[in-house]
């Protein structure tokens, strides 16, 4: 069991930079955890004190508004840190969304009191957390984008050129409820967009032909 850990850890790019000391002084002070598809991982307003990461599988982050409607935010692929950070000065780590597991996944979960004693505190995977944050940043700002600036098209676009293989696992009724458009809607885009050459679809896979196109759609220009 011990080297089934230390293989996840050796899994996440965020712990390359560490020497085999120091891989194995981590797995001192993580956990290996399985969860099965559709389980949840935590709650909005719960805390830990550890912090999360993905070593395979994939999580949707969400939020249920006041009529008990979720709101999805994003997807969290593997090789990916999970735990949303705040503070460092605190032990308890807060969450401020949902999250479920959307296959089966593995996670690590690291102490974060220890980490931060261990590591942190000797400045060590500091430039790795600060890119975690900027990408969590990055993240929450992408989703502003598509629930304040984006049209229809400009959402359906964003999710081809963001995570392409995500729309094609899924239902067409699934990504339109996503991107809180109606099924109808999406499948006018798709069918635009094949129009315009921008993509092709075959046997309800979509394949990118012109990213350029793509991305000047997300930019705000117009077909």
């Amino acid at each position: 069991m011990k080297n089934d850990k230390l293989e996840s850890i050796k899994k996440l790019d965020f712990f390359k930079s560490l020497s085999t000391d120091q891989l194995i002084e981590v797995q001192s002070i993580s956990n290996i955890v399985e969860y099965p598809k559709d389980s949840i991982l935590y709650y909005e307003n719960d805390s830990y004190n550890k912090i999360f990461f993905l070593v395979s599988g994939v999580l949707k982050v969400y939020k249920i508004d006041k009529f008990e409607n979720e709101i999805f935010l994003y997807h969290i692929n593997k090789n990916s840190l999970i735990s949303e950070l705040a503070s460092l000065d605190k032990d308890s780590i807060y969450c401020y969304s949902n999250s479920e597991f959307m296959e089966d996944s593995v996670i690590l979960e690291v102490n974060f009191t220890e980490f931060k004693r261990r590591f942190l505190a000797k400045n060590i995977l500091n430039s790795e957390f600060i890119n975690e944050i900027l990408l969590k940043t990055h993240q929450l700002h992408c989703v502003v984008n598509r629930e304040l600036v984006f049209d229809a098209t400009a959402k359906v676009a964003f999710m081809l050129n963001d995570d392409l293989e995500m729309f094609n696992s899924l239902k067409r009724q699934n990504v339109s409820f996503m991107l809180h458009i109606q099924p109808e809607t999406l499948s006018r885009v798709l069918k635009k967009l094949k129009r315009s050459n921008i993509i092709e679809v075959e046997n309800s896979n979509v394949s990118i032909l012109n990213k350029e196109q793509l991305e000047s759609i997300i930019r705000g220009e117009q077909l």
